[in-house]
Formats: C-alpha cells, structure tokens, sequence
C-alpha cells in the first residue's frame, strides 16, 4: 500500500481495502460462473486490524455458495510486513454476486462441487447466511 491511500489516521482507508474485496471476489465469481457476475450486495465486512503504507495485501477469495443465477464469494486479508515477514489477518467480507449474459440479463451458473470437508462448510456457512438475508428481506418489507 502506498501514502495516496492512507486515511486521516495514517492507515490504509478502508474503502481502498473494500474495493479491492470486491474486485478479488468478483474475479472469484466470474471464473465459477464463466460469465460476467456484478455485485449485487456486500453481506458482512470486517475489519479488524489497520493496514499500514508499505505493507503487501493478500486479498484471498473463493466461492463459499451458489444459487440459481447467484452466488456468494467470501474474500479473506491479510497484510504483510516486507521486513519482519509477520502476516496479519485484517479483514474479511461475504459477497453477493449475480451473473450476466451477453444481454446482462441474470443466467444460471454452473453447481459448486465441494472437493473437501472445508468446501463442505463454507456451503453450509453460506446457506446459513443467505437464510438470513432472504428473511431479513422480508421484514423489511
């Protein structure tokens, strides 16, 4: 990270740490879905330890879940100090991503085939998470 993307408190800003979520978990959707995916919401986002100017950010993403024409990526951080090697774990995020056409229209994505036991429980994770989402929706309405 670099000094044009520190905050008031000398930290990286956290949008400049959201964004680059989004752009991790977006390459993570498209290569499931093989199609252009667009963020449809941001689930959770957390941030637990500030990124200081010079550190290397890993930004590590996956598909956790999907749907019909949706799915879910889960983007872990972690900062990285060039001199001493120690890594933190930073931040983390859920994501909602919906997949497009050629008319960008929504289209069905392809099933996510769980190949361990830790694939396993992010499903479920996700399938928890998107439970509360959908009644969450409802009462709001």
């Amino acid at each position: 990270m670099e000094p044009q993307h520190t905050n008031s408190y000398g930290s990286v800003h956290g949008g400049v740490i959201m964004k680059n979520i989004d752009i991790a978990a977006a390459v993570a959707a498209c290569r499931h879905a093989r199609r252009n995916c667009v963020t449809a919401s941001i689930d959770k986002l957390d941030f637990l330890l500030p990124v200081h100017v010079g550190e290397i950010v890993y930004f590590k993403a996956s598909v956790n879940a999907v749907g019909h024409t949706s799915l879910e990526a889960g983007v872990r951080v972690e900062a990285e100090n060039l001199i001493t090697g120690d890594v933190r774990y930073v931040a983390s995020a859920y994501l909602t991503f919906v997949a497009l056409d050629q008319n960008r229209k929504p289209v069905e994505v392809p099933p996510l085939i769980p190949e361990n036991e830790e694939d396993e429980r992010r499903i479920r994770e996700a399938e928890l998470r998107s439970a509360m989402r959908h009644k969450m929706r409802q009462l709001e309405e």
